[in-house]
């Protein structure tokens, strides 16, 4: 909705309202004039009418006549006589009725039907005093009635309520009249008057669109046209131009510094993926003021080596050694990403991978053993294709440990590494180095065995004392259930 269209909705309802109010005094002033003459008018009349009637009853009475029939009926001709001197205007006429709803006396003569005349008996009886609106024979009246004992009659004094109140009626049509005509003077008046008022701000819009539209904050300011809150306006909305525009060269400046900035940060990542691992490059992304802060917690850790491998570099070329390693650790490595593990390092022919950092979940010991599982599940795959190349199988143990460990980056500013630290660490190396001596493939400790013995099928292979420790560790083989 416009401003023009709210300046007129508020300002003509309050003109509008006022005129309402004005002609509506007017109407109610005259019209209760004239409800007040009509009442006196007929007050006066039915008042001498019921003095007459009690001056010809008391004629009566006083010379002995009340009870003969023929001297009361020349007393009620005598009072319809009288009520025909009051009723002097053409639309006037005075009425009785008996008891039974009859017209004993009238002054004009009128139809009326019986439930007209039940309906003006009831109304009588419930508004003594007061005047009274009724229609008889289709004319439309106003009456005031006196009951008047003696004769038994209910006397009505009446004129058409148009004799009256024409005069009210012609002054509402009037005043709707000239209500219209304010009101719709009052809209043509607003309307010239909001577009006045309202073209400078029509012309800050259009401006607005025109930037908008182009994208061009050089576009032509907007005109200045009075001196008053809206010149004000303006000159505020020519300021803000002037200073967006130099806030837009400055962001653009920055945009292109940032698509730069980014790009190199995209590179970096690509590059540093393959060494470090995604979520960690992620978090300290987000939070680089952690980089160099390390954190002991609970980790699972596994070593694999490859068995014999000195023995079997020897008979191979060295781009034959590159190719193998590299096929034989996609499938590893996949392994322990599939299972939400993170590859630490490679160390020559041997990986470390762990659980635990820096996402903990709920069995990170039984995610590490899933991904040992999957890691022989691989070698399979891996020594047929060897097998059908001609070249040598693998074989390799892994062993898996379950403890505190710190980690973090450790090194200095110019080199560091993502990894993990402490005895933990240690155990999973060792317990990795046993599976030569226990002929098996996969060992765990009994830490990791109290987190996944109800998961998987677990075997005491042994419990022994391992390098660099006093006490005795219980090992364990495992495979799916």
């Amino acid at each position: 909705m416009s401003i023009r269209i709210k300046i007129i909705f508020v300002v003509l309802p309050l003109i509008i309202t006022s005129l309402v109010l004005a002609e509506g005094i007017t109407w109610f002033s005259v019209t209760r004039g004239i409800n007040k003459t009509a009442e006196n008018t007929l007050d006066f009349k039915l008042y001498e009418l019921e003095n007459y009637a009690q001056n010809q009853w008391s004629l009566l009475v006083e010379n002995g006549y009340a009870g003969q029939e023929n001297m009361v009926q020349a007393a009620e001709t005598a009072v319809g006589s009288y009520a025909a001197s009051l009723a002097i205007s053409p639309t006037e006429f005075i009425f009785a009725l008996n008891e039974s709803g009859v017209v004993v006396m009238n002054t004009k003569e009128f139809s009326a039907s019986p439930d007209e005349i039940n309906n003006l008996l009831v109304m009588a009886r419930g508004n003594s005093g007061e005047m009274i609106n009724a229609a008889l024979g289709g004319r439309e009246l106003v009456l005031k009635t006196a009951r008047f004992v003696p004769f038994r009659w209910q006397m009505f004094v009446s004129d058409e309520r148009g004799a009256f109140f024409n005069a009210a009626d012609r002054i509402t049509e009037l005043a709707i009249a000239t209500l219209a005509a304010a009101s719709c003077a009052a809209i043509i008046l607003l309307i010239i008057f909001s577009r006045y008022l309202t073209q400078p701000l029509n012309r800050i819009v259009r401006t607005m669109k025109d930037i908008t539209s182009s994208g061009d904050l050089s576009v032509k300011r907007a005109e200045v046209v009075f001196d008053d809150e809206i010149g004000a306006l303006s000159r505020t909305f020519n300021f803000m131009l002037d200073e967006l525009e130099k806030s837009s060269n400055l962001t653009k400046k920055y945009a292109f510094e940032a698509t730069v900035a980014q790009k190199k940060e995209m590179r970096i990542r690509e590059i540093f993926q393959k060494y470090v691992p995604q979520n960690v490059i992620e978090q300290f992304f987000a939070s680089p003021e952690t980089m160099l802060c390390g954190d002991n917690r609970e980790l699972a850790i596994l070593f694999s080596d490859i068995r014999g491998f000195t023995s079997i570099s020897e008979k191979m070329q060295p781009d034959e050694i590159v190719s193998c390693l590299n096929r034989y650790f996609s499938g590893q490595v996949d392994a322990v990403i599939r299972r939400g593990g993170i590859v630490d390092k490679y160390i020559g022919d041997a990986l470390m991978a762990f659980w635990g950092a820096p996402v903990h979940t709920s069995n990170d010991a039984l995610s590490a053993v899933s991904a040992a599982l999957d890691m022989l599940d691989e070698l399979i795959v891996f020594n047929r294709e060897q097998e059908r190349l001609g070249l040598p199988q693998f074989r390799i143990g892994i062993g898996v440990n379950l403890g505190m460990a710190t980690v973090g980056n450790i090194g200095n500013d110019r080199k560091m590494n993502y990894t993990i630290i402490g005895d933990a660490v240690n155990l999973a190396s060792r317990v990795e180095d046993l599976t030569k001596t226990y002929k098996e493939q996969l060992l765990i400790t009994e830490y990791v065995y109290e987190k996944v013995k109800d998961e998987v099928n677990a075997r005491l292979v042994d419990s022994t004392a391992v390098r660099g420790r006093e006490d005795e560790v219980k090992i364990y083989t495992v495979s799916r259930k």
